[in-house]
């Protein structure tokens, strides 16, 4: 089935002046990677009908006009609100969206037909202020080096802005409580090795000048931005996956969708192959952290009140309140 995209010349991106139908042609030059990532898995739409600066909003609910050969699933908000969200069911699903507005996806952890298991592990690295990209870069290869110790294979990818994303593919045997608690223990560890540059504090009046591990970015029901998605910016900057051997040079804004699909043309899916892996050495961490008598990390303010979750409030905060 052929998606027919309605006013493909109008400028969805000012720096160069790409189009809605630039961005259709875009999904489809990239159509192989983008499905071995995205394909079978639920999405939230970031639209922007207007262009990349334009008003947007999120949208995880399908529209009530949606046509009955669009795949839909199921999806949960952590308060327990469900709706019915698209599938990345194959190249038109994605063109669909793209003709309602939209230009990034931002992708849940499991695929729809197997919601009980969460697939990947998702390791954002966020540069706090005055982090700079080399130092992102640099937390990143810490992390490698972290993750071979235990056996575990892991990738790279831009996130279109100033950050990476690191994936690790899981076998599918965990829920996304489970693969947090990974997450939460490997931004734990790289602190402690780390304490100058890197930083597992949820609260941002601790993290100082490091990189931030974000492992709340695998709590149940959240979603990353997709590999091989465009970002809403004047320049269409592309979440791109990428070799390690790539990442001394590589230079996140030039990665675009007038850049990106050239590349996969000549190199290939540089994420293509590998084998889903096994959390256990990650949880087995946890559990040594959690048995010397360390609290859960915190939660974001949407989620009910975990166990073992030390209190939400800043530390300044408390401090304040103590005394």
């Amino acid at each position: 089935m052929k998606v027919e995209i309605s006013h493909p010349d109008k400028v969805y991106f000012n720096e160069r002046g790409e189009t809605k139908g630039d961005l259709a042609r875009y999904y489809e030059a990239v159509e192989g990677p983008l499905l071995a990532r995205l394909g079978g898995r639920p999405l939230l739409l970031e639209r922007y009908p207007e262009g990349a600066s334009g008003k947007s909003w999120f949208q995880k609910r399908v529209p009530k006009n949606t046509p009955s050969w669009v795949r839909t699933t199921v999806v949960s908000t952590p308060n327990g609100t469900k709706s019915d969200a698209l599938v990345a069911a194959d190249l038109d699903h994605v063109l669909w969206a793209v003709n309602l507005g939209c230009i990034g996806f931002h992708v849940w952890p499991f695929h729809a037909d197997t919601p009980e298991f969460a697939d990947e592990l998702r390791i954002d690295l966020d540069p706090s202020p005055g982090v700079g990209f080399p130092q992102v870069r640099e937390a990143a290869l810490r992390t490698r080096e972290l993750l071979a110790e235990l056996g575990i294979e892991v990738r790279v990818k831009t996130t279109g802005s100033r950050g990476l994303h690191l994936y690790v593919d899981l076998e599918p045997r965990w829920d996304s409580y489970q693969v947090r608690a990974a997450a939460v223990a490997l931004a734990r560890e790289l602190e402690r090795r780390y304490p100058e540059s890197i930083t597992a504090q949820w609260w941002k009046e601790e993290r100082g000048a490091r990189v931030f591990v974000d492992f709340n970015q695998n709590a149940p029901h959240k979603t990353v931005f997709g590999a091989w998605c465009v970002r809403p910016r004047a320049g269409a900057q592309v979440s791109t996956p990428i070799a390690w051997e790539e990442l001394d040079g590589v230079e996140p804004a030039e990665l675009t969708i007038a850049t990106v699909p050239a590349r996969v043309a000549a190199q290939g899916d540089p994420w293509a192959g590998g084998a889903p892996q096994s959390l256990e050495p990650l949880l087995e961490m946890s559990r040594r952290d959690l048995e010397s008598g360390l609290m859960d990390a915190p939660w974001p303010p949407v989620y009910p009140k975990m166990p073992n979750e030390p209190p939400r409030v800043a530390p300044s905060r408390a401090k304040k309140a103590q005394g």
